[in-house]
């Protein structure tokens, strides 16, 4: 997880205190299914939205990749500007809320939206505009803590209003190519030995104009 957004908390001051410190709240690694789903594509210009400390916009931008991250938490920013200047990457932060935040349409080859756990009024404010983004032949993707993560899974937030599933997603992605929507299993490694998270997992692509 490193989203700004985390059982239904928005609140810019709490989530800047949480990022305070030397070291990351989250990891430095890429997410497993950002490496898997975009491993093929040929790099362009990418949207990381909720983008926390980086780590995800920094391993697209050592892939090749154009990167762009936003996150509302300026003290997140400033980790994520750290760890781009230390892997000698660059990366275009932008501190915003993205209840707020529009990015430029059709602007994006691809565009992430990795564990932003927030109410579905929100969701239902970014996501439009996430989809929106993405160009001609641009993949959409999304990962998430599945709603069925709560019962059946392993860690994640407890608030269910803040837990979602993919075809709250693919509503919204009006004319896209759906290429893959459902819950995935994702291993946690716990002192108790490994358990099974369940997340829910979008790719879209947005067709090339003919």
């Amino acid at each position: 997880m490193h989203s700004g957004y985390i059982d239904g908390n928005v609140d810019r001051d709490d989530w800047n205190c949480r990022y305070q410190g030397d070291d990351l709240l989250w990891t430095d690694r890429p997410n497993r299914f950002l490496v898997a789903e975009v491993g093929g594509l040929e790099p362009g210009r990418a949207l990381d939205l909720a983008c926390g400390e980086g780590r995800n916009a920094v391993w697209l931008a050592g892939q090749g990749w154009q990167v762009t991250g936003v996150d509302f938490s300026q003290a997140a920013i400033e980790k994520a500007r750290l760890l781009a200047e230390n892997r000698g990457v660059e990366v275009d932060w932008v501190c915003a809320d993205l209840l707020e935040h529009a990015p430029p349409p059709e602007a994006f080859e691809l565009v992430i939206v990795f564990y932003l756990q927030l109410p579905a009024e929100g969701r239902r404010k970014i996501f439009p505009r996430a989809a929106s983004a993405v160009a001609p032949g641009g993949t959409f993707l999304l990962v998430a803590h599945d709603s069925s993560n709560l019962e059946r899974g392993f860690g994640g937030p407890r608030d269910p209003a803040v837990l979602y599933g993919a075809e709250g997603v693919v509503s919204v992605l009006d004319g896209f190519e759906i290429e893959q929507a459902g819950p995935v299993l994702r291993t946690v490694e716990t002192a108790d030995g490994p358990r099974e998270a369940i997340d829910a997992l979008v790719r879209a692509r947005r067709p090339e104009r003919p």
